[in-house]
């Protein structure tokens, strides 16, 4: 009865959103004291979710409906505030004052029960030491991804020339309730990610009874999107390497089409009983989390921008179906059980699938394709591409292209093809790729007759700290958005 009262205990405080300094901090917390209230803990399904989707609404896939759309979710008026906000590219808050951020305060909550086990763990006494070593090495995983993820949403892309004084996020090491935190650096937010990293990758296991659990091939895959995102792709390109070595297994999208409804709605042509795997169901997956809150997913509420139907039709053959498209879409009507919603010459975002929000095989070969275009082989390049695109193209045929450049074109734009709409990964893309002559664009949203646009490295790239961060805190330094 203690062991059961204090996992529940500990589970309510940290995920209860206490406002405090990170809107996280509790008032009081009881420290478990056996193997099993920690591995509850990090067992805890609330963990699972990792990522809204609501920074889409910043980005150049983004459409909104219209004003009074046919589509109820997808009517301009209807929006969220927030959501509006930032699809207008307003500048400073982009939530009224006293309204939750449910990304960033998720975010740490999570942190706080990672800190829980990883500064605890080691001090219980009815478990072997490599037990505890590698529940230990798990909760660094999930603390250092959380920091990866939130670092850049909530702050400037790395430049190494600027880390070292960029804005991060509050560095959370501890879940001691006195001790009071600071914003890091972006520098320090990564310094401390791959300390984590370093530190877990020995004691994770090559084998785990679900890929909710990260085994080694997570370290790698974990590694691999690290170094993308600062730029260093020779290491970013032998770490995908390693984790495409322990898995690179890939779903066949040929095999689907869609049915009437919503959840369930991609199923296969043999049996229409048989749907779209889940990530922790999925061969795909290295490392299974979904979208976290109700912001977790964009469904229904989003049409596909044209520059990002443009970019579906490039390198497509003759006669082929990008199946991303077909299944993931619903073009010009909606059929989700009641009456057909119409909406002609539009694409409604309405995957009503749960795409893995973690690490997976598909962005090791998109990140493995454009690391060769940038520092390997244009050839190595082209194959990772055609490998992927055979099993998302019916009627594919094999890219050419005729320097490293067009490759790394390639690539890119394979990544958005294979990545809408999920999570901050076109936002973080965006802002990485502004920093390249080559790809940096200004970013225009449409919405009846008005025209709003976005210019390359602009701060309102970066979202900002929550209100009730800054309402607790107005002390706390923060970008000039």
């Amino acid at each position: 009865m203690k062991k059961i009262f204090t996992i529940l205990f500990i589970t309510i405080v940290a995920l209860s959103g206490c406002k405090k300094y990170l809107d996280i901090k509790p008032k009081g917390y009881t420290i478990p004291e056996f193997y099993d209230d920690y591995e509850r803990l990090l067992n805890n399904s609330s963990l699972y979710g990792v990522s809204s989707s609501y920074p889409v609404y910043l980005t150049d896939d983004a459409q909104s409906g219209e004003v009074k759309d046919p589509n109820k979710s997808a009517d301009y008026q209807g929006y969220d505030l927030f959501k509006r906000n930032l699809y207008e590219f307003k500048p400073g808050r982009i939530f009224e004052a006293g309204q939750s951020d449910q990304f960033y305060e998720a975010a740490y909550e999570h942190i706080f029960v990672y800190n829980t086990i990883i500064n605890n763990i080691e001090n219980v006494k009815d478990r072997t030491l490599a037990d505890r070593m590698q529940l230990k090495a798990e909760a660094q995983i999930g603390r250092a991804f959380e920091y990866l993820t939130i670092v850049n949403a909530y702050a400037a892309h790395y430049d190494p020339a600027t880390a070292g004084t960029d804005l991060g996020v509050p560095l959370v090491l501890t879940e001691d309730i006195n001790v009071k935190y600071k914003r890091g650096t972006v520098a320090e937010v990564y310094a401390q990610i791959r300390k984590d990293l370093d530190e877990a990758l020995p004691h994770l296991s090559l084998r785990a009874p679900n890929n909710f659990h990260p085994t080694k091939s997570v370290g790698y895959a974990f590694l691999s999107r690290m170094y993308l995102y600062m730029g260093k792709y020779a290491e970013a390109l032998e770490n995908a390497n390693e984790a495409l070595k322990l898995n690179s297994n890939l779903i066949d999208y040929r095999i689907y089409t869609n049915k009437k409804g919503t959840w369930g709605r991609v199923c296969t042509i043999a049996d229409q009983t048989v749907v779209f795997p889940r990530p922790n169901e999925s061969n795909e997956s290295i490392w299974s989390r979904f979208g976290s809150s109700s912001n977790g997913h964009v469904f229904t509420e989003l049409y596909a921008s044209a520059d990002l139907l443009d970019v579906y039709q490039k390198d497509l053959p003759a006669n082929a179906t990008d199946q991303r498209l077909k299944l993931f879409f619903c073009d010009g009507q909606a059929n989700f059980g009641g009456a057909i919603t119409v909406f002609p010459g539009r694409k409604l975002w309405a995957a009503y699938v749960e795409f893995n929000h973690g690490f997976g095989t598909p962005e090791l070969y998109l990140i493995a394709a454009e690391c060769e275009a940038r520092v390997g082989s244009k050839e190595v390049a082209l194959q990772h591409l055609n490998k992927l695109r055979n099993m998302r193209i019916a009627g594919n045929q094999p890219l050419v292209a005729a320097t490293k450049d067009e490759a790394l074109r390639m690539a890119l734009e394979e990544r958005r093809r294979e990545t809408p709409y999920q999570g901050s990964t076109r936002l973080i893309d965006l802002k990485r790729l502004n920093k390249d002559p080559r790809f940096a664009k200004t970013v225009t949203h449409k919405n009846g007759t008005e025209t709003y646009t976005l210019p390359a490295n602009d701060k309102r790239y970066i979202l900002p700290l929550p209100p009730n961060v800054l309402e607790f805190n107005p002390s706390i330094p923060v970008y000039d958005r």
